[in-house]
């Protein structure tokens, strides 16, 4: 009997132990692939050329990366800005505010928006968001801000509702379920007792959360933050329909942009030498590896939350 747990034990063991292998050797292979296919573009443009130039002209086969990398950190630092307060305001709703009879249903529905597709998304974007944002919102916003130095230089431009500023707001209504449910999760973990003594000791509700829940789960909420922004730096189809696709640096926030991402997803097809398509995976593989060190943080931030 003890033999044929102990073979049981064995190969539970093995198996998981053998997933675990699988796993990294996969994402080792996708590094690799990535690495043997961009190898053309390495050897071409270096890493410092490549990340620092505006160029990206199929014509004369030079490529550079700054704009998709410069649209990509705009949108993502943008999208962010906009999700961060709306997502930590639901989390702290449910956790302490919502009644208890809604909790289940809000929650659920907050969950649900992460299982979207992103191309649904990226058509809401396009055919409502979009023309509202030419239309109404982004006119608005230019009479609002033109008299402000500096905050005027922003708005600059045609408003058409193809450009960052609708890219990025249709980014961050995909990213609030992530931290929203990340940040509620953490919020809960706060001990009772440490709420019921700031209660004890005449601390209003707004106190408690404030001094003692949110610093309790700030390493949570960093966490969540970083998985919103890897999931925001790999983003495609939800971007392409309402960023453009302008190999420029923008200068203004209804200017339309280019990420790693979107061109990916509208260039790939159309690589028609070596040294193109080289160019394309050495995006892939900077994009990876940029991905893989923010989920990284990320993984790092979640477990100084829990150890707390």
């Amino acid at each position: 009997m003890e033999n044929k747990k102990n073979f049981y034990d064995n190969f539970f063991k093995l198996t998981t132990f053998l997933g675990t292998i699988t796993l990294f050797l996969i994402v080792f292979g996708i590094f690799i692939s990535l690495v043997f296919e961009s190898r053309q573009a390495i050897g071409n443009f270096g890493v410092i050329k490549f990340l620092t130039s505006t160029t990206w002209d199929p014509v004369r086969e030079i490529f550079g990366s700054a704009t998709m990398l410069s649209g990509t950190v705009i949108v993502t630092l943008i999208a962010l800005l906009m999700a961060v307060p709306v997502a930590i305001g639901i989390a702290i709703f449910l956790v302490e505010l919502c009644p208890d009879f809604l909790k289940g249903a809000f929650g659920t529905t907050i969950e649900m928006l992460a299982s979207i597709p992103s191309i649904i998304y990226g058509m809401w974007g396009l055919f409502t968001v979009a023309p509202i944002m030419g239309n109404y919102i982004e006119p608005f916003l230019q009479k609002v801000f033109a008299p402000i130095p500096f905050l005027n230089v922003l708005f600059r431009g045609t408003p058409l509702g193809i450009d960052i500023l609708t890219a990025s707001l249709v980014l961050s209504i995909m990213l609030i379920p992530f931290i929203a449910s990340i940040t509620r999760d953490t919020l809960n973990l706060t001990p009772v007792v440490l709420k019921e003594s700031a209660y004890g000791m005449g601390a209003t509700k707004w106190e408690v959360i404030k001094d003692i829940m949110l610093p309790h789960a700030k390493y949570g909420i960093y966490g969540s933050i970083v998985i919103a922004m890897g999931r925001a730096l790999g983003e495609t189809m939800a971007v392409a329909f309402v960023l453009g696709n302008n190999h420029k640096i923008p200068s203004s926030l209804l200017d339309a942009a280019a990420t790693i991402t979107v061109t990916l997803a509208n260039e790939f097809t159309e690589a028609d030498t070596d040294l193109y398509l080289s160019s394309l995976f050495y995006l892939a593989l900077i994009l990876f590896v940029l991905s893989f060190f923010i989920l990284a943080i990320a993984k790092y931030m979640l477990r100084r939350s829990s150890a707390e």
